[in-house]
């Protein structure tokens, strides 16, 4: 199964990504994640990409492409994937048309006040990657939870911005190939989840 989670910055896609990989046993790949351990490890594309990231702006289409064509090529990811965070541009979403066959994009769907909050709550734990919104210690790891340098409210606002103009026309883009499921991101997580399962296990919603 080749699967996208589409979404506001805060709408769930991290957590839902994680649920489906525990459930279905798809690997997640999340492409903010990879160029967060970037940053920390002051590898030559973290460089690149930090003052970029900083200003909640995308990076190149270019850099990002190649970086998950390179995961997807791997025999254990290419056909059994959950993408979270990619494509974000319509060029981004060509391109991976040219690299392999999408099966379904759910597009976790959830209002701006509604998700800024959310964002301005969140922590993760810096040894899982799991993220919380109503504790500061991790339930699994028991260290304290740290919020994201980019959780910002400035960074956040900007964020936003980008995804009305850049990455929102991919809900209408993959609408046109019939391969858009819609679920209502404002409910709990577990309610969310109930919504992508069913989708999943080839219900409609």
């Amino acid at each position: 199964m080749r699967l996208i989670l589409l979404g506001a910055p805060g709408s769930g896609k991290g957590t839902q990504a994680q649920k489906i990989q525990e459930n279905f046993n798809l690997v997640h790949i999340s492409t903010g994640e990879i160029i967060r351990e970037n940053l920390k490890n002051k590898t030559q594309t973290g460089l690149l990409a930090e003052s970029i990231i900083n200003k909640g702006d995308l990076l190149p289409d270019e850099l990002v492409v190649e970086m998950v064509k390179d995961i997807l090529s791997k025999q254990e990811v290419k056909d059994n994937f959950v993408l979270d965070g990619f494509p974000r541009t319509i060029k981004q979403a060509e391109a991976l048309d040219k690299i392999t066959q999408i099966d379904k994009v759910i597009f976790i769907d959830v209002n701006f006040d509604y998700t800024k909050d959310r964002i301005l709550k969140r922590r993760t734990c810096p040894l899982c990657k799991k993220t919380y919104s109503d504790t500061l210690v991790c339930p699994n790891c028991n260290v304290t939870l740290i919020m994201r340098s980019d959780d910002n409210e400035e960074t956040i606002n900007s964020r936003f911005k980008v995804y009305e103009e850049q990455t929102k026309p991919l809900v209408n883009y993959y609408k046109q190939k019939n391969l858009l499921y819609k679920v209502d991101g404002s409910k709990t997580i577990e309610q969310v989840y109930k919504q992508i399962e069913f989708i999943l296990n080839e219900g409609k919603v």
